[in-house]
């Protein structure tokens, strides 16, 4: 879910060098890029598109990742079907014959309202995945309404993963944005022994990702609960 920590947690996967390198490779929004990138054409022969993906950003141990947001799996499981080469059964068996030995993690974020707000930021300043030296392309300011309308988006996105798990019964390692916030090197340790690839004896590289919560979205955080207490925003 957008906001969740997914960039910071597949930031992390890949600076291991054997986690492959997750990214958004199957969102329609950036495929164009990665398209001209590895030369490949997802309009003409998508189901070589997965495949040149794939062969063209695992790790050197064979390891293959990518990030999948919840507002486009249903789209991306009819791409998959559509193209006939990964059967067209439930969607869970598709993705499975799509990405052999298919193993899930799933990222959450317990404070739903620094979500949102995270997520309006982000809608007002164009900084989805903040680094050290980028530079907003506008300024944030608070607008309780946005913030409604994002809390709605991260609410719906979660139901939407909810709902895939409990009609699939497919099962994923869980961890949340504010364990992996606080303890950095142990919430990638444990993924890496979940995804059973060998701990890297050095340490963990900082991650890339800045922080985006500071004074501001605090501030943010209080005037929305204020203002939606009688309401019992949760």
């Amino acid at each position: 879910m957008a906001r969740s920590g997914s960039n910071l947690l597949s930031d992390g996967l890949h600076a291991t060098r054997r986690a492959g390198r997750p990214n958004q490779f199957f969102c329609e929004l950036f495929a164009a890029m990665y398209a001209e990138k590895y030369q490949l054409d997802p309009q003409r022969h998508y189901a070589e598109y997965v495949r040149g993906i794939i062969d063209r950003t695992v790790t050197s141990n064979e390891v293959f990742g990518f990030k999948l947001m919840g507002w486009y799996l249903n789209w991306f499981v009819e791409r998959l079907r559509g193209t006939h080469a990964f059967g067209d059964g439930c969607e869970i068996d598709v993705l499975r014959n799509a990405f052999p030995r298919l193993q899930l993690i799933r990222i959450q974020r317990r404070d739903k309202i620094r979500q949102a707000i995270s997520k309006a930021r982000a809608y007002q300043t164009g900084q989805w995945k903040v680094r050290g030296n980028d530079d907003p392309v506008g300024e944030p300011y608070f607008d309780a309404a946005l913030i409604d309308r994002c809390l709605s988006e991260v609410r719906s996105e979660e139901e939407a993963w909810n709902q895939f798990f409990q009609r699939t019964g497919a099962e994923a390692f869980t961890i949340e944005y504010e364990n992996l916030a606080a303890d950095y090197e142990q919430t990638l340790a444990a993924v890496l022994r979940f995804l059973r690839i060998r701990v890297p004896r050095r340490s963990f590289l900082e991650p890339s990702t800045v922080k985006q919560a500071d004074a501001i979205s605090a501030e943010w955080e209080a005037r929305y609960r204020e203002a939606k207490e009688p309401l019992a925003v949760a």
